[in-house]
């Protein structure tokens, strides 16, 4: 549990100051970056794509995609680019088919699409919400997040109903209504919190409404998708024999131990924003 802490005091401050710059690019090259090490640490976990020709493909697609959604020239034909891979990858197959089987084609498909995409989910919240990006980035990503640690403290201290012991041994119930509950009060208090900076910083007046039972709401939903996240990738670990996707951060794991619940949560949020927009600008 030390290490964990440890890891999280220090990984915690460098995640808020990337968030505080606020800078487009930065956040592209970061979830580049996290992309490629969680389609690596999922690829070795499997041991499964053994054709080099897949491998190299599929990195070099993974690295590219988060800045063909930042160049406004190719972001309107990523359909295309996708498709363009797929396609690539199939005739990969056909070339090698005594190693490259369909099902593998498929799995790094899925991978090298599904994972860049939900983490850029939350570079897009940038792009689409930015006069209140910060706030609701740090409140996306700290609902899934402090779900995951409360539900940990609350079942390693509480936990006695274990609540899938085939995927997951540690896991319990007391534990997923624990995280549960964490994630509800840690978004009132940090909806609280970012009205009162609001007005302290113009003398006294709020220039905005949350719309607070909402966003409560909403990050109780993504506390659940984070647990439907993690319990995938245990799923996984258990099905390839591997304890951790990797050990960059000690304490978590892998990269992918530690984004398996924003995987689902960043691209719910993301959509949820879209449909209902919980903050409303006041006249003043």
């Amino acid at each position: 549990m030390l290490k964990r802490i440890l890891s999280a005091a220090i990984a915690i401050p460098i995640g808020i100051a990337i968030i505080a710059l606020n800078n487009e690019l930065l956040y592209y090259i970061v979830l580049t970056v996290i992309s490629v090490i969680a389609v690596y640490e999922l690829m070795a976990a499997t041991k499964y794509i053994k054709s080099r020709f897949s491998l190299a493909v599929t990195f070099l697609f993974v690295a590219v995609t988060p800045f063909l959604f930042w160049i406004e020239q190719t972001r309107a034909n990523i359909k295309v680019i996708y498709f363009s891979f797929v396609v690539i990858l199939l005739v990969g197959m056909l070339f090698n088919h005594r190693k490259v089987r369909f099902e593998q084609v498929a799995l790094v498909s899925f991978v090298a699409i599904a994972i860049p995409l939900a983490l850029c989910s939350i570079a897009f919240i940038r792009t689409k919400f930015p006069d209140h990006a910060m706030f609701l980035i740090v409140y996306t990503m700290v609902s899934a997040w402090i779900g995951d640690a409360g539900a940990y403290f609350v079942g390693t201290f509480l936990g006695k109903h274990k609540m899938c012991p085939e995927i997951s041994p540690k896991k319990t119930w007391e534990g997923f209504v624990g995280g549960i509950v964490t994630s509800g009060v840690s978004a009132l208090i940090m909806c609280y919190v970012y009205e009162f900076i609001d007005s302290v910083i113009n003398n006294g007046v709020h220039t905005f409404s949350i719309n607070i039972p909402y966003l409560v709401t909403l990050s109780l939903v993504i506390s659940v998708l984070g647990v439907v996240g993690d319990l995938s990738a245990s799923l996984i670990k258990r099905e390839c024999s591997v304890k951790d996707f990797g050990n960059i951060i000690p304490g978590h794991g892998g990269v992918l131990d530690r984004f398996d619940s924003v995987l689902l949560a960043a691209p719910f949020a993301y959509m949820m924003y879209q449909i209902y927009f919980p903050i409303t600008q006041l006249t003043v």
